[in-house]
């Protein structure tokens, strides 16, 4: 007998037929024996609706506020699961963040969880063999007593953080797709899926771009050692084995557990992406913090940074990314600090994209990204700006070269279904 953690997005759960479906998938775990807590979303589109209802009362509204709304479409999923559970004749109740507790920062609408007390959801695996239905995405600040929420994709967080919370064996995310892909299959059909990644490689791909799971939820699975299989809701429940050592999907497990690394896992990319260049400069000490210093002040994160000194030595250009939706803010923010960092001129584009190569087999193959660099160069695709680190490199292109460097170096690397 396993302890799981099943959690289900809100396209799996988006309307009553489906939530049918999930709790099929629910039973079936049930009937093999096994002790289950289940983590859901909101309903498909649910989330939006009720973020634009909160835009729409007041553009500047309360963030506690925001958070008490936005909570409510978890808090109805998991109610609805727990019924049909019930009316199957399984044990089941719905749990809320703050009743479990899951106690997170005061951060709203972006909060961490900091604790979660799995002993009562124990107790009742034990005690009453009751499935856990629990509203993903929220938690409580115990020193405010106010809900909060994760963030966007935050149930998966929710999800691992309670996995580890109950000593769960593994946790299960059921999604619109089978498992993770060496990259986005309609843009390379050959497209493969992975049965088992590294989490320091899944890690890469989702902070690059990969929409499979939110980053934090990797952390969260990597710092507690918890595996995380990545599976579809649509496959039909009756058809798998609940005892299969591994069903249809990928495993995300520490690196120890893959027996052959392949030197490139995947490829990730980004449209999402904007670039700035602070053009003529003073190359003289404080001069990046001057630029970087009030980004980050407001809160603006920055990716790519490439610096260009001039022949003399005198002045330098500073190039670097921010995301699409911090590209204005950005702007404003170097436009402001003018006076400081005494720059000639800013230029800037959003017709750009990041294509990130990721695998932990580079910490022990040279000449990897110099391959790519080559591949690129053939099909005359001009490389803008690179950032490396040891298991990934990223360059970063004109948008419209986006799907020709993707297949360009899925095929490089040789991740093509054979």
């Amino acid at each position: 007998m396993s302890r799981l953690v099943m959690k289900f997005g809100g396209t799996s759960v988006a309307n009553i037929d489906r939530i049918r479906n999930v709790a099929r998938h629910v039973k079936r775990e049930v009937d093999a024996g096994h002790e289950v807590a289940v983590v859901v979303s909101a309903m498909s589109g649910k989330t939006n609706e009720l973020v634009a209802w909160c835009t729409e009362a007041s553009p500047m509204h309360d963030a506690r506020e925001y958070d008490a709304v936005v909570a409510s479409g978890e808090q109805v999923t998991s109610g609805l699961l727990a019924i049909v559970l019930q009316g199957m004749g399984i044990q089941a109740r719905s749990w809320q963040g703050w009743q479990i507790p899951i106690k997170t920062s005061d951060a709203h609408a972006s909060a961490r969880i900091e604790a979660i007390d799995g002993t009562e959801i124990i107790n009742r695996f034990k005690e009453r063999k009751e499935v856990a239905v629990i509203a993903g995405f929220q938690g409580i600040n115990p020193e405010t007593g106010r809900i909060t929420t994760l963030g966007r994709g935050g149930s998966d967080t929710s999800a691992v953080a309670v996995a580890a919370a109950v000593k769960a064996d593994r946790c299960d995310i059921y999604t619109d797709v089978d498992g993770v892909y060496t990259t986005d299959p309609r843009i390379v059909p050959k497209a493969r899926r992975l049965d088992k990644i590294a989490f320091e490689d899944m890690l890469e791909l989702a902070s690059q771009g990969a929409k499979v799971l939110q980053v934090r939820s990797v952390e969260l699975g990597m710092v507690h050692n918890m595996p995380i299989f990545v599976r579809s809701s649509f496959d039909k429940p009756e058809d798998i084995d609940p005892h299969a050592n591994q069903p249809p999907g990928t495993l995300i497990c520490s690196e120890e557990e893959i027996m052959e690394n392949h030197v490139v896992t995947g490829i990730a990319f980004s449209k999402d992406e904007a670039q700035i260049s602070v053009r003529q400069i003073e190359d003289k000490p404080g001069v990046a913090a001057s630029i970087f210093g009030p980004l980050a002040d407001a809160n603006i994160n920055v990716d790519m940074i490439v610096q260009n000194v001039s022949e003399d030595g005198k002045t330098t250009d500073l190039t670097f990314t921010v995301p699409a939706a911090d590209y204005a803010r950005a702007k404003d923010t170097i436009t402001a600090a003018k006076a400081k960092i005494g720059y000639a001129r800013l230029d800037s584009a959003t017709d750009v994209a990041k294509i990130s190569v990721i695998g932990s087999g580079m910490r022990s193959h040279a000449g990897v990204a110099a391959q790519a660099f080559s591949a690129l160069a053939a099909r005359n695709i001009n490389i803008r700006a690179i950032t490396t680190s040891e298991i990934k490199f990223s360059v970063l292109i004109d948008t419209a070269y986006t799907e020709l460097a993707v297949r360009t170096l899925h095929t490089l690397y040789g991740l093509d279904q054979v």
